[in-house]
């Protein structure tokens, strides 16, 4: 492409400060280094995750910042020794990298990979640098993606090449709350054939986790969230039951075990809410029972909880990413959706142009989004 080795000028929502709106502003793309691949953004979704940062809750990230982490795009130019990805391809930038030499990346057992930047959030390429920047100044790269702009570069290790075929404003979704709520379920809990299932919290990533329960043959599947409004939309995802915390005189741990003959098999904790956490323990089955924390929670949160939950046999996990190994099982996921093994379009309920970001934002928030797709071209 012409392109190739030049500085891009193009769009992005930058975010100058945390507790204000996005800036859509003309920034400066840096070519990409060695072992770095420069991408056109295609679709983005907003994720909540997102909105943790901007809302201030989680306050180690370093401004300014491109946001964004849930996206799809096509190569626009490749690095020295980069072999395996060339301009033209499909892909899906990865916020959990994979870089195959790492302790982690060698552990079956997790997904996790050394070279991330969650929790960290140094804000910058691999080599300590930047490849953006706004009115002079230098802008943060936001765990290993930056997808509210036009263009984004990444460490080869956070790419993953998908199928030429794939609709990018659909398996951009594959890229965080997807992956995330379906994993946990099948990969993290390894929900079983004829098991119940509850989830806390009914968003994207909520629903996600929905579907992997019913992927995973669970017989009663119970969607738990305080806005009634996202019912119906569980239950054509595959929930059984769904039920309203309000609606209860008893605390909803109490409510769930009594639906479930003494306590649910799988639970699942999607909002990042210390005592629904403590909820989602106390209502998994206390001899057997697995309860997973999916939801991202404020900085500043701690848990306490009676040892005992535990020690009578209940198992308590966590997870980033469904517990998808990112380069390796983005692509195979890429390939179940052309399959028809699940599906994505239910999750998306509005698209909007990329100037529309605020808006997205204020859907979310206001729990009138389930996922809000920003397409670059509009």
């Amino acid at each position: 492409m012409d392109t190739a080795g030049k500085v891009i000028k193009c769009r992005a929502a930058v975010a100058w400060e945390p507790l204000q709106p996005l800036s859509i502003e003309e920034i400066e793309v840096a070519p990409p280094k060695a072992h770095e691949v420069r991408v056109k953004i295609v679709a983005t979704g907003i994720c909540r995750s997102d909105d943790h940062f901007l809302s201030g809750s989680i306050t180690s990230c370093k401004y300014p910042v491109i946001l964004g982490h849930e996206a799809a795009g096509i190569v626009e130019s490749v690095g020295e020794g980069v072999t395996k990805l060339k301009p033209g391809d499909k892909v899906i930038p990865l916020f959990v990298p994979q870089c195959n030499e790492c302790r982690c990346c060698k552990d079956p057992k997790t997904n996790l990979c050394y070279k991330n930047d969650i929790g960290k959030y140094q804000g910058m390429m691999l080599d300590g640098t930047s490849r953006f920047t706004c009115k002079g100044k230098v802008v943060h790269n936001f765990i290993s993606t930056s997808t509210f702009t036009e263009y984004t570069v990444l460490d080869e290790i956070a790419v993953a090449k998908i199928n030429d075929d794939a609709p990018l404003d659909k398996v951009c979704l594959i890229g965080c709350g997807f992956s995330t709520g379906y994993g946990s379920a099948v990969k993290i809990a390894k929900v079983e054939p004829g098991s119940t299932c509850a989830v806390f919290g009914l968003g994207g990533v909520g629903l996600s986790v929905v579907i992997g329960c019913k992927v995973a043959g669970a017989c009663k599947i119970i969607g738990v969230d305080i806005n009634c409004d996202k019912f119906a939309k569980a239950k054509e995802l595959g929930a059984t039951h769904c039920i309203n915390p309000k609606d209860h005189t008893k605390p909803i741990h109490e409510v769930l075990s009594e639906m479930t003959n003494g306590g649910v098999d799988y639970t699942f904790e999607v909002i990042g809410n210390t005592a629904v956490m403590e909820s989602a323990l106390k209502c998994a089955f206390f001899g057997s029972g697995t309860s997973v924390i999916v939801g991202l929670a404020p900085s500043s949160a701690q848990l306490s909880v009676d040892p005992m939950l535990l020690l009578t046999g209940r198992s308590w996990k966590g997870g980033v990413f469904g517990g998808f190994k990112s380069k390796d099982e983005v692509p195979k996921l890429v390939e179940d959706f052309i399959a028809n093994k699940f599906p994505l379009d239910p999750l998306i309920t509005h698209r909007l142009a990329f100037d529309k970001i605020n808006e997205g934002f204020e859907y979310l928030r206001k729990g009138k989004s389930i996922r809000s797709i920003l397409l670059m071209d509009q």
